[in-house]
């Protein structure tokens, strides 16, 4: 087995991203309402995360780029530290810990990661975690953390999954498939949604080259799609674009019911990620409102990133996601108005050629010299405001060496000059938000966090003004809403109704009806 094998274009890429400003670190906060214990937790580390071996391998570089290569001075102990927090308010305290953390670089010459175990938090114990983004994407690292949790307190300590092989040379030939042919396979596979049938697909083109014309097409829509990008004007100038000085704020949102957020997404035909996209417009137009700043006509720009796993993929570290712009309605009061011009621009993402585009441009970068990828990298960041992304964690309960893990959070880093990153994480039922500022914009994220599920709220008022019985369908709120818009109406008025017989009025309305899975 190789003890040295190389990056891959698109993890070099996030590996160069690095800036003073701006560390490419994913950072993640687990709470446990309950002691953990330091020896234990140090065993289910060296049991289940030191198999993958991403985790036991450095960083070094030579002329030709950059290797994964062990370590052979490994010490789990250089990753796992032992902190306390100060006296005072535990929360605050953990935040200021982890924004700290996130403004201190790893380690170069180890493995890019690291753990510390916080004591007597809040009646339990926490967890801040920091991973490299160039090891893996958000996706990959669900997977990871999974791998160390059990679903019951008692569960027997076990050995965690065989050794990560994804990325090893496999001969001669890796070095040029690697680092040319593999990153534009994976964004034509993914662009013609063909998966595995890819190479049958080839197969068909030289057998059958007629169908040449409708995969031109295809490319055509990815090189117009690369185009809007670049030209692509930059947002509203606001409070949240500028200058990163560096030091960072963090904050979370107290969680709340994923049921009640898909009951009220079905009841008007929208989609979870709708919703809460649609509450974060909300809550930055009511910060910058508060400020005092202009909300007319302004639009917040975020980086989505879009998962492009394939089965195929499954337990596999690296970065394999692509990434879509998506323009906030901030300027929109109205919460049904706002809900349903997010789901519009939603839907026009997709089948968009976006993800893999920008998926190509990470991959060409890491190709190219450090300071042509920080150029095309600065030029795309310059249009954004935010990184925001949403990551589905496990529906259910779940414990890491012992310890029930009670809440969790993560925060992903922000590229070029953004200065502010959106985190959305689901768990145990619950769904909430995390938000990471730069203080040089932002010095309070806590009073922009809390003000995500009031913005949810309102459309939840709005609903229980609708008579249980008549409750109307999506698309007669939407057109109510676009006849009240024109008198300046909040909420969407009632529909004239036909007279009716009397009837009986029920004690307390029926429950709204849930779906049974996540959008």
């Amino acid at each position: 087995m190789s003890k040295r094998e190389r990056i891959s274009p698109v993890d070099t890429a996030w590996l160069r991203m690095d800036r003073p400003t701006n560390l490419m670190m994913i950072v993640g906060i687990m709470m446990f309402d309950g002691p953990m214990d330091y020896a234990r937790l140090r065993r289910t580390l060296e049991a289940r995360l030191l198999p993958y071996r991403r985790f036991r391998q450095k960083v070094v570089h030579d002329a030709t780029g950059a290797w994964w290569e062990d370590d052979a001075d490994f010490d789990l102990d250089c990753h796992l530290h032992h902190a306390a927090l100060p006296a005072g308010d535990q929360k605050v305290e953990l935040q200021k810990m982890a924004a700290e953390l996130m403004s201190t670089p790893l380690d170069p010459n180890r493995p890019l990661w690291s753990y510390h175990l916080v004591d007597k938090y809040d009646g339990g114990s926490a967890l801040v975690v920091r991973i490299h983004h160039c090891i893996a994407d958000g996706i990959a690292l669900i997977g990871v953390m999974l791998s160390l949790t059990d679903s019951s307190p008692d569960a027997p300590e076990r050995p965690g999954p065989p050794l990560e092989m994804a990325g090893e040379d496999d001969g001669p030939d890796s070095f040029f498939w690697n680092r040319v042919f593999e990153p534009v396979t994976q964004g034509i596979t993914t662009a013609l949604n063909l998966g595995t049938q890819a190479w049958f697909k080839y197969l068909e083109l030289l057998t059958h080259p007629d169908q040449v014309l409708d995969y031109s097409r295809q490319g055509v829509g990815m090189a117009a799609e690369l185009g809007k990008l670049l030209i692509m004007p930059a947002d509203s100038p606001t409070r949240f674009k500028g200058k990163p000085g560096g030091t960072k704020a963090v904050a979370w949102s107290v969680p709340m019911p994923l049921t009640e957020v898909k009951a009220v997404g079905k009841a008007i035909g929208c989609s979870v990620n709708d919703l809460l996209l649609s509450a974060v417009a909300g809550a930055l137009r009511a910060y910058l409102a508060e400020r005092g700043d202009p909300v007319e006509g302004v639009e917040v720009r975020a980086m989505v990133p879009v998962n492009m796993r394939s089965a195929a993929d499954e337990g596999k570290l690296g970065n394999r996601f692509g990434i879509v712009t998506l323009l906030l309605p901030v300027y929109l009061d109205n919460p049904f108005e706002r809900v349903f011009e997010v789901r519009r621009r939603m839907d026009e993402l997709k089948g968009s050629y976006q993800p893999v585009v920008a998926l190509g441009v990470l991959a060409a970068t890491g190709l190219a010299p450090k300071f042509v990828q920080d150029i095309v990298l600065d030029i795309l960041a310059n249009k954004a405001s935010a990184v925001m992304t949403n990551v589905p964690g496990p529906p259910q309960p779940l414990y890491m060496a012992g310890a029930h893990l009670a809440q969790q959070m993560f925060w992903v880093p922000q590229s070029g000059d953004i200065g502010m990153g959106v985190s959305i994480l689901s768990y145990d039922g619950k769904v909430q938000f995390g938000l990471v500022t730069d203080r040089h914009f932002v010095t309070d994220p806590e009073n922009i966090v809390s003000r995500f599920q009031p913005e949810f709220e309102k459309l939840v008022y709005a609903l229980l003004l609708e008579p249980w019985e008549e409750l109307r369908s999506p698309e007669e709120i939407e057109q109510s809403l676009e006849e009240e818009l024109s008198v300046g109406t909040c909420l969407p008025k009632q529909k004239p109704r036909k007279p009716r017989a009397p009837r009986k009025k029920p004690d307390s309305p029926p429950p709204i009806e849930t779906p049974s899975s996540a959008d």
